[in-house]
């Protein structure tokens, strides 16, 4: 599905402005600035999903698309919930909680998926009463409650990312456990409260409450008979069957999960961005031990404030989970940077070419903008058409051709007032208020009534608004038309929880370290994001626009969002330290990511050269994270020559034959300037959301600046290193401020840099 504080100062602006305009709505628009959004779909149009399934208190908050739990908000009957490693599902008959294991599952393209499928699940339910259709009635950073409550009576569940733990919650009465056919159970000598359960070669507990009594019942049940006043137990799953892991799960048994939080800082002198997940529990009965939590390779993988305390390990979907027992724990990642545009190239000898590249695209430039209409009209294609200008526009401001920078800077503004504005009737954006979100007509991939990418279709946006802001920043004002951008990033990135307008971080998933995309969790399999790249961009967008306006807590967000998701790419889509796919996996990467599975497919094609480039476009200059590791990026792309072969035996083409080879040249620049240059073809296929010129430009700037280096840092947001072959260093620094800065770089290089100017220095 192609296609997250803003702070609290932008929700108050937002509530501002709707107090102040609301006399002025006329016909449902909202006048924000020079823009205009509409309260109400236009007729025709479809409406947002409805998201019923939420407790009273949760219905007063705007709804949490696009998580790896929003199917329960919206289905009758939810979907599996992927808290990895364990699955669960609320039915009408209880409760289930699984321990997923691998399925190779071969392809048609000669490959194998790999599966974690939902299976042989234990299933709670209350004894007492009829558990009731399952509600989310509270959702902190990676865990939730869900509601099962017939009339006034309750229960509880609580799940949580990477816990072995769910914890259970009733208003009365006991528990029954139905066991899946061949299940057995053991009890231990020394403690009574635990009931012991095999599955096939999976280990469970069940941890009651003292002075319960578990009996074996019908079939293959069992009856906790729970003391008057104590309505609760947990259950877990275990990494093993060892007495000393099951003496370790009961210490932690009764610290149930009261509520989860990410915090993030940006050091700015250091350039690296520290995160603290805590976890607050509540004791039931015993001593308090703290909890048992999990933690993903992304967390656990170089990270030395917890290596020596790590323990026993699951087998997930995502590589090895390691349990830590602690409430709290930190990770640190380095933020390597970007600037808005690179330089122009001035003693190239394809400096003509460049020339008569740009000349012809700039003539071409309003139809190219519009050529992404091809896919659609919808908001996703208009945006990659913005993109393809703007940094067109870069390339002939660099170049020295202002003339043709102004041309191109008009033509995008004026598109972009034509969909701020809302004029024509067909192209607009819309703001929910029952939902709380911001959706942009004409739709397409579901991206309203799924709620689906939008991350991906607004990410687009924001990246040409700071891109045109940096050139005209009154026409980008508040007050003018960046009111709107605002609101694009409120929908994505807002910060604060619990809000009623926009919810926290819609798309992102703080604990597993990337974003989601499917609004409302279709699917056997869980939620899923397939173009990861498109989610650094949209990252990016926020970071560029946060610095231009001086908003340094969006700039910070941005930051954070964009290198923890680096990170979560790095690990689960390249695998670039092999400790995630399984070995029986054949592909060099996967490109679509699931809750419960992994692929090399897209939602569109299964042709080779588009299944590999939707992780990479678009390819800008905050797309430099791609050459981390040079093999990886040879490996991936020499796999493309097998694959394509074997795409061609199934009788199948790609059309055209060498379609994106523009974006896998700038990939392999990268890593190998002089070959990317080489395999790109002028007259070649384009993407759409790019240039020729652009994309030459791209090649000859990293001939003649050299590949991305990863072991400097500087002290501003938008800096960039490059290292030649020959040990050339070039440094890179934009200053979006007011006032001359110098920038430090961790090598001892400085730089000064003029207001609103990129410096150079080689």
């Amino acid at each position: 599905m192609m296609r997250q504080t803003y702070g609290g100062r932008l929700i108050v602006v937002f509530l501002a402005v709707w107090t102040l305009i609301a006399p002025a709505l006329g016909a449902e628009g909202v006048t924000i600035g020079a823009a205009t959004y509409f309260l109400s779909p236009k007729t025709g149009d479809n409406a947002v999903p409805k998201a019923p399934y939420r407790t009273e208190a949760m219905l007063k908050t705007a709804a949490q698309t696009n998580q790896w739990y929003s199917s329960l908000l919206f289905n009758a009957k939810p979907e599996v919930l992927f808290a990895i490693p364990l699955s669960f599902k609320p039915t009408s008959a209880g409760f289930e909680m699984a321990l997923p294991g691998k399925v190779v599952v071969p392809t048609e393209r000669r490959d194998v998926e790999i599966h974690y499928p939902h299976r042989d699940p234990l299933v709670f339910s209350p004894v007492a009463f009829e558990p009731g259709h399952a509600k989310l009635a509270k959702a902190s950073d990676w865990s939730i409650d869900i509601a099962m409550d017939n009339g006034t009576d309750r229960m509880l569940v609580t799940i949580t990312h990477a816990s072995p733990f769910a914890y259970f919650q009733l208003s009365r009465g006991d528990i029954r456990l139905r066991l899946p056919a061949g299940a057995s159970t053991f009890t231990t000598g020394t403690d009574s409260r635990i009931l012991g359960i095999k599955v096939n070669d999976k280990t469970y507990a069940v941890f009651g409450p003292s002075g319960v009594r578990w009996e074996s019942a019908a079939g293959n049940e069992w009856i906790g008979r729970l003391p008057s006043g104590a309505g609760y137990f947990s259950a877990a799953a275990l990494p093993d069957d060892k007495a000393e892991t099951l003496r370790l799960f009961s210490r932690h048994a009764y610290a149930f999960v009261q509520d989860t939080k990410t915090e993030w800082r940006y050091d700015q002198a250091s350039s690296k961005v520290e995160t603290t997940f805590t976890t607050s529990t509540r004791i039931m009965e015993g001593a308090d031990n703290g909890p048992l939590i999990g933690l993903y390779p992304h967390q656990w993988a170089n990270n030395a404030s917890i290596e020596d305390k790590l323990g026993a390990t699951f087998d997930s979907i995502r590589g090895k989970v390691r349990l830590l027992a602690a409430p709290q724990f930190k990770t640190e990642y380095t933020y390597h940077g970007f600037v808005p545009y690179w330089p122009g190239i001035h003693a190239s000898d394809r400096l003509s070419e460049l020339k008569s590249l740009l000349k012809t695209d700039q003539r071409k430039a309003r139809p190219m903008m519009l050529e992404s209409g091809i896919l659609g009209t919808d908001p996703y294609s208009q945006g990659k058409g913005l993109a393809r200008i703007t940094k067109l526009m870069d390339v002939a401001e660099q170049q020295g051709d202002l003339e043709t920078r102004d041309r191109l800077l008009a033509l995008a503004k004026k598109r972009i007032e034509a969909w701020f504005s809302g004029d024509d009737g067909k192209t607009y954006f819309h703001y929910d208020k029952s939902l709380g979100t911001m959706v942009g007509y004409p739709e397409q991939y579901f991206s309203v009534v799924q709620m689906n990418d939008h991350h991906f279709h607004f990410g687009y946006w924001i990246r040409a608004m700071a891109d045109i802001a940096l050139r005209d920043p009154a026409w980008a004002a508040k007050n003018q038309w960046g009111g709107m951008v605002d609101l694009l990033i409120a929908d994505i990135a807002t910060s604060q929880r619990g809000r009623a307008d926009f919810p926290f971080l819609r798309n992102f998933d703080p604990y597993e370290g990337h974003s989601w995309a499917s609004g409302i969790g279709l699917g056997p399999y869980g939620n899923n994001q397939e173009s990861s790249s498109e989610a650094v961009n949209a990252w990016a967008g926020l970071i560029l626009w946060g610095e231009i306006n001086g908003d340094r807590e969006l700039r910070d967000l941005g930051i954070y969002l964009y290198t923890t998701e680096i990170e979560a790419i790095n690990h689960y889509w390249f695998d670039l330290n092999r400790q995630v796919f399984a070995p029986e996996y054949m592909n060099t990467e996967v490109s679509m990511l699931f809750g419960g599975k992994y692929a090399h497919n897209t939602w569109w094609t299964d042709e080779p050269r588009q299944i590999h480039g939707i992780n990479l476009l678009p390819i800008t200059t905050s797309s430099t994270y791609l050459g981390r590791d040079p093999a990886f990026v040879k490996r991936n792309l020499d796999a493309i020559h097998g694959e394509s072969e074997i795409y061609a035996s199934r009788g199948k083409r790609p059309n055209p034959p060498d379609i994106w080879q523009d974006i896998f040249a700038k990939y392999q620049a990268l890593t190998d300037p002089q070959a990317g240059l080489s395999h790109w073809d002028r007259w070649g296929a384009v993407e759409l959301g790019d240039t020729r010129t652009h994309t030459l430009h791209w090649l000859l700037s990293l001939k003649e600046m050299g590949t991305p280096d990863f072991g400097i840092t500087a002290n501003t947001p938008l800096y960039s290193v490059f290292k030649r072959a020959d040990g050339k260093m070039t440094y890179l620094a934009y200053n979006a401020g007011k006032t001359p800065i110098t920038v430090r770089f961790s090598d001892g290089k400085t730089l000064t840099v003029a207001p609103a100017s990129l410096g150079r220095s080689d």
